[in-house]
């Protein structure tokens, strides 16, 4: 008679196949089944007997074992994979305890299934990973937010305080948002909105001259007051004790812990400083957990550019085994990365790069500007993004540089062209994008370079007989810079404009502003009112002077930008 073929069961072994002690104790069964002997009898008899053996010394035992969800163990530990390794007390009643028991065991493996899946400990914190603050329990968060913290923005240790602490200044600072944002919302309810059907490049605005100065609201009046009567509160200077307990602490702890603020300047710019702190470390926190910044990251920390050394911003995607060092080696003319000082000595002494390379555009003194195609160069452009992003927040272009041109600024001395700043621009833009990514190196920033750049591109934009406008999202300094740009354009076009009416599609031509930014801009001076159902632009006189004011005072700068010292064409067929 043919063997039938047994059914996987759920215990079985991960092989498709059953336990060999399960499948020996099933043939036995069968074949004494089919023989019409007594071993099973005997078998059971044995069983019933080693139960109630069982039952009498560990009755306790077993009335737990009834109400255990879990199914019960074979003597290896594991769970049972079949029927025949289940004690069973009588012949009698063998297959209804049977069904029971397997019954009992699948309730049990639908309650498992049902659970929550237990959450792994690396998902939210890595508790392999500590503090690099020496004394700290990584316990507490800067933000009060938070549990633990792996880093140093966000010990409360390294910034002299405790994590109670973070906690009710996270709480202090809920409240004041809260508060703010109320206030918001009953000034828009009670605002009137007359912008919706207004096409801003299409509109003739009126030009209404008023030489009276548009004073700030009462409430703003109070708060200037307030914050100016604090200020005026705080100490000129340390005093004797406060000094000593200062460098006290500098010298116990070192760069281990924060210096001590106390006492440097007014509670009111002390906090706002914590605010930033605690602002910047919950960022910080957020990328975290999105995975793009790891406990112990391969993040590099400093630079060795030139004859700067420079610390780095954000993480930058270089390959591993360089990223791992904490520190990078970079040379300044042709960007190649190395991993020590002497290979960078070696490199320089070999190294032909002096400029960048591509074809220089614009020269004005020792300030000069290189075309370098993405494609052409494609390893320089590599690396020029590669660096820029250890200073960029939202940079996103690393290795596809190819659809992109590169305007590098340089400024010259007797060793070669060391790199000031630079933008990209793509080669077509469908929305006439004439910035991609601008950056000034750290090194050269606060000095006018920043302006420089940005004017260079819509100088570029003007020679192309276009209005052009940097692609969204804007870095924090990229924002401050452009809104400077905008206000400075818009407030010498009001200075040197004689007419009586000035129309939005007038200014972005001449200076190749696209429309939205100079309302953008306008709005933000002040500039722009809704009266007797038209816009009109205020001509706020005292800003004028001001800005002029300024200009005098800079005098002849070397820091603009000479339209006849650019020798560019268009780039066709790109």
């Amino acid at each position: 008679m043919p063997r039938r073929r047994q059914r996987h069961m759920p215990g079985s072994g991960s092989d498709g196949t059953e336990d060999s002690d399960s499948s020996a104790e099933r043939e036995q069964t069968n074949s004494s089944e089919s023989d019409g002997t007594m071993p099973k009898r005997q078998r059971l008899t044995r069983a019933s007997t080693r139960l109630s053996q069982s039952s009498q010394d560990a009755p306790d035992s077993k009335r737990a074992a009834d109400h255990d969800e879990s199914p019960p163990l074979t003597p290896t530990g594991n769970a049972p994979s079949s029927e025949s390794e289940l004690d069973i007390s009588s012949p009698n009643a063998s297959h209804d305890e049977s069904q029971a028991k397997d019954q009992a065991n699948r309730d049990s493996d639908k309650d498992l299934s049902h659970r929550p899946k237990r959450r792994r400990c690396h998902e939210t914190y890595n508790f392999n990973m500590k503090c690099p603050t020496p004394g700290c329990n990584s316990l507490g968060h800067l933000t009060g937010k938070h549990e633990r913290h792996f880093a140093v923005s966000g010990c409360p240790l390294y910034h002299n305080l405790s994590a109670d602490e973070c906690k009710v200044k996270a709480i202090s600072r809920e409240k004041q948002e809260e508060e703010v944002k109320g206030q918001e919302e009953n000034n828009s309810r009670h605002a009137t909105r007359h912008q919706s059907g207004f096409k801003w490049g299409k509109l003739l605005l009126e030009t209404a001259i008023m030489q009276e100065k548009l004073t700030p609201t009462s409430k703003q009046s109070r708060y200037k007051e307030q914050v100016a009567e604090i200020r005026k509160g705080r100490n000129s200077g340390l005093q004797k004790e406060q000094k000593e307990k200062h460098m006290e602490h500098r010298q116990t702890h070192g760069n281990t812990r924060e210096p001590l603020l106390e006492n440097i300047t007014s509670e009111y710019d002390l906090e706002l400083f914590r605010k930033a702190q605690a602002r910047a470390s919950e960022d910080l926190e957020k990328l975290r957990i999105q995975g793009q910044i790891t406990e112990g990251s391969n993040m590099i920390k400093t630079i060795l550019f030139g004859r700067y050394e420079l610390d780095t911003w954000y993480h930058s995607p270089y390959p591993e085994e360089y990223a791992r060092l904490g520190r990078l080696y970079v040379c300044e003319f042709c960007l190649k990365y190395m991993k020590s000082q002497t290979i960078l000595r070696r490199h320089m002494a070999k190294c032909v790069w002096k400029h960048p390379p591509g074809d220089e555009v614009y020269r004005k003194g020792a300030i000069s500007v290189f075309e370098v195609d993405g494609k052409k160069n494609k390893i320089y452009c590599q690396n020029l993004c590669l660096l820029a992003k250890l200073f960029l927040d939202h940079k996103t272009l690393y290795y596809d540089v190819e659809p992109f041109l590169f305007y590098v600024m340089t400024e010259a001395d007797n060793t070669g062209c060391h790199l000031v700043g630079y933008f990209s621009k793509e080669k077509n833009s469908f929305l006439n994008y004439n910035v991609s990514c601008i950056l000034t190196m750290p090194q050269y920033m606060r000095q006018g370079f920043g302006k420089m750049l940005i004017d260079f591109s819509y100088l570029l934009s003007k020679v192309e007989e276009k209005v052009g406008s940097p692609e969204r999202p804007l870095s924090d300094l990229g924002l401050i810079s452009y809104r400077s740009y905008w206000k400075e354009v818009l407030l010498r076009y009001m200075y040197n404009f004689q007419g009586k009416e000035i129309s939005i599609k007038e200014i972005s031509q001449e200076t190749a502003v696209n429309p939205v930014d100079i309302v953008s801009t306008l709005q933000s001076l002040q500039m722009l009112k809704y009266w007797k159902g038209k816009h009109l632009v205020l001509k706020r006189q005292d800003l004028i002077d001001e800005w002029r004011a300024k200009e005098i005072k800079r005098g002849n700068s070397n820091k603009t930008i000479e339209p006849s010292s650019l020798k560019w064409t268009p780039p066709k067929g790109t």
